[in-house]
């Protein structure tokens, strides 16, 4: 049964608008846990990924078991010229992987920072064809109980949230992490922007998009309303950096805005021209990061 659902699922395109609300639902929650089947998902991604692997080089390459599976990470230790500076996680967006914040993570260790990076559960080389962003999270929190502590988090897009639920604690991910500084790069605010727009994309009627968003605030233990960056953020009392291109066209710049007035402890860092994916590749965006940490 899980074989046809996934070849149903990965034929493209995909709409529900036909479907029985409940039903409709149903899938696009399944769907929706398949960072494999997302729209936004290159074409070439494999390529791009094996590409991005060469700057894990200098990464030790660790397997570490988790509740949401076996998680694969990298651990970057610090250039012994530069002095030490403390640990920092890293965590990708949503069907991205370790390997294209490798750049970021390789100019911190130049910096003297002890760099944690992994693939999500779902993502890259770590174990299971699915996972949820609790799910995500769940393993972020393990990952840094393992091979921390690490005081400092650098995220990109919905990596963002992951690590603003490990930090912010509360059902259903139990006590906090006590990360002392968040970098979030281009990460969206509301989480309902992500699922209203993911539902557009596979017609869903309010009824059905309700369905859909039951599962999520269930597994989330939140509604969705409550569920943004934000509220996660102000729950920390951590201060934030907000790297947002403004050009973004996947996460609007609005969402670093929207953090930021709700969190005086964050400050943003506007950038132009790099977009949703190419920011983590910019030199101004790395030295912000790596500045950014360096003036603890």
């Amino acid at each position: 049964m899980t074989a046809f659902f996934d070849r149903k699922l990965a034929s493209r395109p995909f709409r529900l608008d036909r479907v029985a609300p409940s039903r409709a639902g149903d899938l696009a929650y399944k769907r929706f846990l398949k960072p494999r089947f997302s729209s936004r998902r290159s074409p070439d991604h494999a390529v791009l990924a094996e590409r991005a692997r060469f700057h894990l080089r200098h990464a030790a390459w660790v397997r570490v078991p988790t509740t949401e599976g076996v998680v694969q990470a990298y651990v970057f230790e610090p250039d012994a010229k530069a002095g030490a500076r403390g640990s920092v996680l890293i965590a990708h967006g949503w069907t991205s992987e370790a390997s294209f914040m490798a750049v970021i993570a390789e100019q911190l260790r130049r910096a003297g920072f002890r760099v944690v990076a992994f693939d999500q559960p779902g993502h890259g080389r770590s174990a299971r064809a699915e996972a949820s962003l609790i799910d995500c999270a769940r393993a972020l929190r393990q990952v840094a109980d393992a091979l921390g502590p690490t005081p400092f988090v650098v995220t990109h897009s919905m990596g963002g949230l992951a690590a603003l639920l490990a930090g912010a604690g509360g059902a259903p991910l139990g006590p906090g992490y006590p990360f002392e500084r968040y970098v979030l790069i281009a990460s969206p605010n509301r989480f309902k922007a992500i699922t209203d727009e993911f539902a557009d994309e596979l017609g869903l009627g309010a009824a059905a998009r309700r369905a859909f968003e039951r599962h999520l605030e269930r597994i989330a233990h939140r509604t969705m309303s409550s569920f943004t960056a934000a509220n996660l953020l102000a729950a920390t009392r951590r201060p934030a950096l907000l790297v947002h291109a403004r050009d973004d066209t996947e996460v609007a710049f609005a969402h670093a805005g929207e953090i930021a007035a709700r969190c005086s402890l964050a400050e943003i860092q506007a950038v132009d021209g790099v977009g949703h994916r190419n920011i983590l590749f910019a030199p101004p965006v790395i030295r912000a990061v790596v500045s950014y940490l360096s003036a603890v």
